[in-house]
């Protein structure tokens, strides 16, 4: 969004105006209600920015839930922001150490301040582009005097008065629509810049799951997230905020539950052992934070192959940290096998899944024959030098 369409948005009109916009969700819907609205006599500018924020509020909902239908956003600040129940555990841990005032910098359109001003916390928001600050700002406004925002950047930015930070790099070229990846060195702040911040006050530091591991600090709480399976975050969490004893942290959270595994470090792997009558998918968060060996000594479970994040048990158990499978059979992934396998069970629905070999499942799916009223999972993966593919029933998500 350029500053002409957030000012022309920005008034008792283009509000109203946006407010009163049906759902626009489709193509076809976008350019029916731009040649509607222009018909009306509507300036470029307000009809651009109240067709782009309907838009944006549809799929804000998957995030911010009812709240997005009175927020704005631009589309890189909704990519980047941080889910609100997300928010708001992460909120929660400012609160139960006993923290009052936070800066969060780097707020973006202030989805981690929502979360934080939701408990009650005071919050100094800061944001280094100016359209993005003032997005925040009318976010914010709710929370009055509680919520200051400030365009400005996070180096400049007054600490003296908080007692932790909540800290979001940006860790992608600016703008407010296509951005692309840079390095640590290059985010804005930069990572040194971050950790020495963190050093001195208690922080919580938003950073992507893939973050090389040899960059993170021996001295902080390193927490993996995922959301309803995907591996979305990971937050280093130091001084008061970081639990004693906790250097390893997974949270799972799918739909209202959350479950966390934690851990002083990373946790050494269970031996390999051969296929047994369940197979095992580790959640991603679990994963990053080297904890699958935990997981495999509560399920009773071995690795499939040192190399690859399957687990394999005969017992019948299951936990959150973990998709279930009960094996049917296992084979060579040859197609011809695979087919037979199909056939003989009258299998038409199928769900694929690979680890460990190169393979399309979209591609290797137009090569099998699948017809019936069953349904199964196809696992492809490598077990030692073998590719081996095990025919299962989900037991669990």
């Amino acid at each position: 969004m350029e500053m002409a369409e957030l000012t022309a948005l920005l008034t008792p009109d283009g509000l109203r105006l946006l407010d009163a916009l049906p759902a626009v969700e489709s193509a076809d819907d976008v350019a029916r209600t731009v040649t509607r609205l222009r018909r009306e006599g509507h300036s470029p500018d307000l009809v651009s920015a109240v067709v782009t924020q309907s838009r944006l509020r549809t799929r804000a909902t998957a995030k911010f839930g009812p709240f997005a239908q009175r927020m704005l956003f631009t589309r890189a600040g909704l990519e980047q922001a941080t889910r609100l129940p997300i928010a708001a555990r992460h909120a929660g841990r400012f609160r139960d150490a006993g923290i009052a005032r936070v800066a969060d910098l780097g707020c973006g359109i202030g989805g981690d301040a929502l979360g934080l001003a939701g408990l009650g916390l005071e919050v100094t928001a800061v944001d280094a582009d100016e359209v993005t600050a003032a997005i925040a700002a009318y976010n914010l406004a709710p929370f009055g005097e509680a919520v200051t925002v400030a365009h400005g950047t996070a180096e400049d930015a007054d600490l003296a008065d908080v007692d932790a930070v909540w800290l979001d790099p940006a860790r992608r070229t600016s703008g407010h629509s296509e951005t692309r990846r840079t390095r640590p060195e290059d985010w804005s702040p930069s990572l040194d810049w971050v950790l020495a911040l963190a050093a001195r006050l208690p922080a919580g530091i938003k950073l992507g799951p893939g973050l090389e591991r040899d960059l993170v600090p021996d001295d902080v709480e390193a927490q993996w997230v995922s959301a309803d399976g995907s591996t979305i975050e990971l937050v280093l969490w130091s001084r008061a905020l970081a639990r004693p004893g906790v250097r390893r942290a997974a949270l799972v959270v799918r739909g209202d539950e959350a479950h966390e595994l934690t851990a002083a470090g990373d946790a050494p792997d269970e031996g390999v052992r051969a296929i047994g009558a369940f197979l095992h998918e580790p959640d991603g968060a679990v994963i990053r934070a080297r904890l699958i060996g935990e997981v495999a000594r509560s399920l009773d479970a071995g690795m499939l192959d040192e190399h690859i994040a399957y687990l394999t048990s005969d017992a019948a158990l299951t936990s959150p940290f973990v998709s279930s499978f009960r094996v049917r059979e296992t084979m060579p992934v040859k197609v011809p096998a695979i087919n037979a396998a199909l056939r003989a069970q009258g299998i038409g629905r199928l769900e694929i899944k690979k680890r460990g070999i190169d393979v399309d499942p979209a591609q290797f799916r137009k090569k099998l024959t699948l017809r019936g009223d069953a349904e199964a999972t196809l696992i492809l993966t490598r077990v030692g030098a073998e590719r081996v593919a095990i025919l299962a029933d989900r037991v669990s998500r």
